[in-house]
């Protein structure tokens, strides 16, 4: 499947390289939305869970939660990116699947904090 060969491939040469970008990380929420008919090909291909759970591994995500929104299957996961050029390592595999994948750029509290200690100067 396309899904694993992507990321089996690519994603651990690009994430974990020596290369100057992989010391910068932000964290993000990457949400993936699946459509009903797109949603109910993939769940039905008996790799589906083993994929994800590849996928959070090689991302390393911090966390994982899967729910309806809008009627959609939907999987927010919580994973650092360390440059922009990741975007499509990490979307490529769920548009082939026939989701929709959205990037949300997050902190934690203490991010918050620090940079509203230099916003309010």
């Amino acid at each position: 499947m396309v899904f694993t060969y992507f990321f089996s491939k690519n994603i651990n040469k690009i994430l974990y390289s020596s290369a100057p970008h992989a010391f910068f990380e932000m964290r993000f929420i990457v949400r993936t939305i699946f459509p009903t008919e797109a949603g109910n090909r993939a769940v039905k291909d008996p790799n589906f869970t083993k994929n994800i759970e590849d996928f959070m591994k090689n991302t390393k995500a911090e966390a994982a939660y899967f729910t309806e929104i809008n009627g959609d299957r939907t999987g927010v996961f919580i994973v650092d990116i360390p440059s922009a050029d990741m975007i499509p390592v990490i979307a490529e595999p769920f548009f082939l699947m026939g989701a929709k994948v959205e990037f949300h750029p997050a902190m934690v509290l203490d991010d918050l904090k620090k940079g509203l200690s230099v916003a309010l100067k």
